[in-house]
């Protein structure tokens, strides 16, 4: 079944837990996740950056829209980082059930603005929209961008945002960073901040750059408020290391002997990480 973000995610927070949103560029990476969602029964949300986005074309999401209104599992289809209005409605055309306009990097004058402006044409064709603020970081190898400075987000400023821009979710920055960490970079989340934000607000909290954090930290910040993770570079890390492996050991470059086994190896990355959501086996809650 196919949902938007809103409805996906007010089941996970009433259920206190949180649903894995991956960047799935392409089909053996839709594959990996929609049949690991399937076999174990779990709401997933695949997510398209601008970038992919235009890599796949409108047209695949015809394959992606059609394989998940099929499916018993719920689904949502989002837009991952939108910067401005008209990748929104390239989404939304694009039969998106939920889009995320990044206005993180304005001013929170201008962020509200756009945001706005996104969530009031969104919501009149049934679109969920993510807003963000405060800065994720980046380690220049994501598809997601990111800024070298993080600003963590200021709860005070979160009730503001939310009521005047009508969002369905709400990407909060508490020191995560995309792409993949420096071996002696050790990531630190602010729990406190996070605790914070929710005690101000009910609206589901997503949480970016999710892969490569310790899984405690995860783990706790989906216990306390966090329905949303985004996951890109730990699948895609996975996918190409079989992929290169199975290409320099075998020589084999015939695609369903090269994919399929890096398909099944991503498809374990994607189930730890359900698990960690807490979302494992969750999708008889939507029924």
């Amino acid at each position: 079944m196919l949902l938007n973000l809103k409805d996906i995610l007010s089941v996970a927070k009433k259920n206190s837990f949180a649903v894995g949103a991956f960047n799935t560029t392409d089909v053996a990476l839709v594959r990996s996740v929609v049949e690991e969602a399937e076999k174990t029964d779990t709401p997933a949300i695949l997510q398209f950056a601008p970038g992919e986005f235009n890599y796949a074309t409108p047209y695949f999401f015809e394959y992606v829209i059609k394989r998940m209104e099929n499916s018993r599992v719920p689904f949502a289809l989002h837009l991952d980082h939108g910067k401005t209005i008209e990748e929104c409605v390239k989404a939304i055309q694009a039969g998106f059930t939920s889009v995320m306009i990044d206005g993180s990097t304005m001013s929170f004058e201008d962020n509200i603005r756009i945001t706005k402006h996104v969530a009031d044409v969104a919501h009149m064709a049934g679109v969920s929209v993510e807003g963000e603020i405060g800065t994720i970081g980046t380690m220049n190898n994501s598809d997601e961008g990111g800024v070298d400075n993080v600003v963590y987000t200021n709860p005070d400023d979160v009730v503001n945002f939310v009521d005047k821009t009508g969002v369905d979710a709400l990407a909060v920055a508490i020191g995560t960073a995309h792409g993949i960490y420096p071996k002696n970079f050790k990531p630190e989340l602010q729990i406190g901040i996070l605790k914070e934000i929710n005690k101000v607000t009910d609206i589901p909290l997503v949480l970016h750059g999710g892969s490569d954090n310790p899984d405690n930290e995860i783990r706790e910040a989906c216990e306390i408020g966090i329905q949303k993770v985004n996951i890109s570079s730990d699948i895609k890390q996975e996918f190409f290391k079989a992929v290169t492996s199975i290409l320099n050991d075998t020589g084999c470059f015939l695609p369903p002997k090269v994919f399929n086994p890096a398909i099944e190896a991503t498809k374990k990355v994607v189930h730890n990480k359900m698990e960690l959501f807490g979302s494992l086996g969750k999708a008889h809650l939507y029924r």
